[in-house]
């Protein structure tokens, strides 16, 4: 294709279910990742993914291996079945092993054990209750870090920080539960250096405190998988979320990998570097339209953004060297 193109795969928020059930349907080389998932972690992804109830598949040593499966099949169908062929790749969070399955840094049954065991370190770090995230709306980053030092230092719990930067005015925090509750009992919008208005503070329904200090555990346990399971340099560049900088060699995606499990998602430096790269053709792999509202909220005019949904979205993907417009 003339123009860059990135495949882009989507994190934790985006499952449902009967995700990924019409490529499973349609096209073999789908119905191989699904069965070679199956295969590799003794375990039904087919039901996972097609017919278990939201709170099963919201389990996150479960959500982990299920979008991690129909995003693979979700890009191997686009690149052998309709042959587009990315430029680069990045993932948010869980969905940065998606990119690096694509840029075959690793294998796909390599990184079906990983996220499953990701999965269920994350799970397992901290127990039930004790941590959690909340949504913020309407501040800038030095705000939030400024409303995280604020929360430890008067409340006296800890740990708290930028979790996900997923677009201007959208930074979710991540924590103690204590900490979090008590900012949300005595936050003011006059508390914040600097001008802040129509602030939002949005208690997220989640499993865990994903991407902060009290991950540790949980990136210890993969810090010793990937010593046991080594990357290989990537054939794509890939933008990885600890640093927002696109990478190709195996030492620097082993690295930011593992850092990734406790350290924040930058993916609003993601989009801005893409877009630096003249990268306006973004496709959504996998069963998500998030990434895609947050690339429509960070520059409409520039991005072109598809989802992969339905068989109708893949359609529209043909001719796409002609898109104008996003769909």
């Amino acid at each position: 294709m003339g123009s860059p193109v990135a495949f882009v795969f989507p994190g934790q928020g985006s499952q449902n279910p009967g995700m990924g059930q019409f490529l499973y349907d349609e096209f073999q080389i789908a119905r191989d990742i699904f069965e070679r998932a199956s295969d590799t972690l003794n375990l039904d992804i087919k039901k996972l993914c097609f017919t278990a109830t939201p709170e099963e598949l919201a389990l996150t040593e479960n959500t982990q291996p299920a979008l991690l499966t129909v995003s693979v099949a979700t890009a191997l169908v686009l690149k052998e079945i309709f042959n587009i062929q990315p430029t680069c790749t990045a993932g948010h969070s869980i969905g940065e092993y998606s990119s690096l399955v694509l840029g075959s840094a690793f294998t796909f049954e390599t990184a079906i054990q990983a996220v499953r065991l990701r999965g269920q370190s994350m799970q397992s770090a901290v127990p039930a209750g004790q941590g959690g995230m909340v949504a913020t709306l309407g501040l800038t980053e030095d705000q939030v870090e400024f409303l995280c030092r604020w929360v430890c230092e008067n409340s006296g719990y800890s740990p708290l920080s930028p979790a996900n930067f997923n677009c201007e005015g959208q930074i979710v925090i991540s924590g103690n539960q204590k900490a979090l509750t008590w900012m949300m009992d005595h936050f003011k919008p006059e508390i914040l250096p600097g001008e802040a208005r129509r602030v939002k503070l949005i208690p997220l329904q989640v499993s865990a405190p994903f991407h902060c200090g009290m991950m540790m555990p949980a990136q210890e346990k993969m810090a010793d998988f990937f010593k046991s399971h080594p990357l290989e340099n990537s054939t794509l560049p890939i933008f990885q979320n600890f640093t927002a900088k696109p990478e190709t060699q195996a030492n620097v995606l082993t690295h930011n990998l593992i850092q990734q499990v406790s350290g924040p998602v930058k993916w609003t430096q993601t989009m801005l570097e893409l877009k630096k790269l003249s990268c306006k053709t973004i496709i959504e792999c996998g069963h998500g339209t998030v990434l895609k509202g947050l690339f429509k909220k960070s520059d409409p005019d520039f991005f072109n953004v598809f989802s992969t949904r339905s068989l109708e979205d893949l359609k529209a993907l043909e001719g796409i060297d002609n898109a104008t417009q996003s769909s």
